[in-house]
């Protein structure tokens, strides 16, 4: 369109004019197969990726659709070579397969016999290929299966994976929708899931990915293991599939650093599937326990590095991973993609909230001034260590107790990073406390307590990033962070999305100490949420009363 509110340059950014009236709808389109770099107040500059148009496509979005997406939206023409690119690298998913011969054979095959002869000459691709089967394929060991895909992505030639899935264990599973039903995005997502037979749902903090992975098990009906990152979770998990399907707790196991059970249904955690003994894989064991038939990765965009190698060898097994983000701060989306699978669905956090299945939250950055004596200090101070000082700047302490009694009698979580700064925030506050060290007993306790409304105000550590339901709370107080990690602010908002019966919208409030490194890295955390729809109203913490 003549004024439209994108600007796409040769270098593949996009400029988006964050004040234009079309903004949020292009924002919407934009999303699906470019990653926002850069969020501040006015214009927002995105980069399509070529993995990002590979997830796009698997997900069956064509080139036609995204250029049309450009077309639409862009306030000038669309470069010649953007368009011709964007065509050429979307056009390399799928020009290679790996499927099965008639008699079985895992084979790697393309009509395209140019790339066939350029993937197979690769250095670190041909000692992965046998024989070559005939003009159009290779025969591969049943191994190689995952790192083939890996070595296929770095190369820049995604195969698409047809080869198929061993059926597993039978094992009934059915859904209870007994005075709920699935949502239709919840069931457009198992549906796509199956269509592409592994690869990852996108959905925001509090949309039900649980129950996708819930009706994905009733769907598949068989032996399932269920990965997870920590035993609060486990159970969560636990007490989710025993309400919501005609699963009993004598199918289900728990397999973690308390408990050691296999059954039909095991929820084990990633910490017991990467610990080591004198040197090896302890658990390993447990991958091969069972005939499974689906294996999910819960908060896929966690997932230990080690886990990956452990992936590689399980390509015959369907593969579901769960998400709010595919952002990783290891940068290894595209392990993802090869070896869990590329998305398969992805439900805007926006789009859900439109539709009333998630809280709308007001989202504020709140900066606030050191001191002299304490800026001082933070000046003089090496490099590595200006952060900490930053994030844990005691004059952030005041600002918490205003936040806190100006949300007076909402139920409000205080989030810290640094274990002396969460000692000091919950004496402050006469708040009790939850880190990685609490029991898991203590910290289910703690956590039933909020949400029966029991407890107004806890502080926790980055330990409840993960994988908590505490529908009923509306505050989150972020006073320290995990540096610029934009998939852990993804995680923090998300704590507050679930639906309230309070009816109350959800309040957001990042804590920076301004003019520092704390300032840049939360520009940085932002970043995805933005991507999002959510903007933060920056406010100065001496006239929050005003506020």
């Amino acid at each position: 369109m003549a004024d439209g509110p994108l600007i796409v340059q040769s270098d593949r950014t996009v400029l988006l004019e964050v004040a234009h009236p079309l903004a949020e709808d292009a924002r919407h389109d934009l999303a699906i197969f470019a990653e926002l770099e850069r969020a501040p107040e006015h214009i927002h500059t995105y980069r399509i990726t070529r993995l990002g148009l590979w997830n796009a496509r698997a997900a069956g979005h064509t080139a036609e659709d995204m250029l049309a997406t450009l077309d639409r939206y862009s306030k000038y023409p669309v470069p010649r070579a953007v368009a011709v690119d964007l065509a050429e690298t979307v056009g390399r998913y799928g020009r290679l397969v790996i499927d099965r011969t008639d008699d079985g054979v895992l084979r790697l095959r393309s009509n395209d016999l140019a790339v066939l002869t350029e993937v197979s000459g690769a250095k670190r691709i041909a000692p992965l290929l046998l024989e070559r089967l005939d003009d159009d394929g290779f025969r591969v060991e049943a191994w190689a299966r995952g790192q083939l895909k890996q070595e296929l992505v770095k190369l820049g030639w995604p195969a698409e994976d047809l080869a198929g899935y061993t059926p597993g264990t039978p094992h009934p599973i059915d859904l209870d929708e007994d005075g709920w039903k699935l949502r239709d995005y919840q069931r457009q997502a198992v549906t796509d899931f199956f269509d592409g037979g592994s690869g990852v749902v996108v959905l925001p903090c509090g949309a039900g990915k649980t129950l996708v992975g819930a009706a994905s098990m009733a769907e598949s009906k068989t032996t399932t293991l269920i990965l997870v990152t920590n035993t609060v979770s486990a159970r969560q998990w636990r007490d989710e599939l025993l309400k919501r399907t005609s699963l009993t707790a004598e199918e289900i196991g728990e397999y973690s650093g308390q408990i050691k059970e296999v059954k039909p249904v095991t929820i084990a955690t990633y910490q017991i599937l990467t610990a080591k003994r004198r040197g090896e894989y302890a658990h390993l064991a447990l991958l091969d326990a069972l005939d499974w038939g689906l294996i999910v990765y819960d908060e896929v965009h966690l997932l230990p590095a080690p886990v990956f190698k452990l992936t590689a060898e399980l390509q015959a097994r369907r593969r579901l991973g769960l998400t709010a983000t595919l952002v990783r701060e290891d940068g290894r989306e595209g392990d993802v993609f090869s070896l869990i699978g590329p998305k398969r669905f992805d439900a805007p956090w926006k789009e859900i909230e439109a539709q009333g299945f998630i809280s709308p939250a007001a989202c504020y950055e709140v900066r606030v001034d050191l001191p002299s004596h304490d800026r001082l200090t933070y000046a003089a101070a090496p490099d590595d260590e200006r952060y900490r000082l930053a994030a844990t700047a005691p004059a952030k302490l005041d600002v918490v107790r205003r936040l806190v009694d100006r949300h007076e009698g909402e139920r409000i979580l205080v989030i810290g990073q640094y274990l002396d700064q969460i000692d000091e925030l919950a004496e402050a506050l006469d708040a009790p406390q939850l880190t990685g060290s609490t029991p898991v007993a203590e910290r289910e306790r703690l956590f039933g307590d909020f949400r029966e409304g029991r407890i107004r105000v806890l502080v926790v550590s980055k330990v409840a990033n993960f994988s908590v339901d505490l529908p009923e709370a509306t505050v989150a107080i972020q006073v320290s962070g995990s540096f610029g990690s934009r998939q852990e602010e993804a995680q923090r908002l998300g704590r507050l999305l679930r639906p309230k019966e309070s009816g109350l919208s959800a309040n957001f409030y990042t804590l920076v100490s301004r003019d520092t490194v704390d300032q840049d890295f939360a520009q940085n955390r932002q970043r995805f949420l933005a991507e999002q729809g959510y903007s933060y109203t920056i406010l100065d913490s001496d006239a929050l009363e005003a506020a």
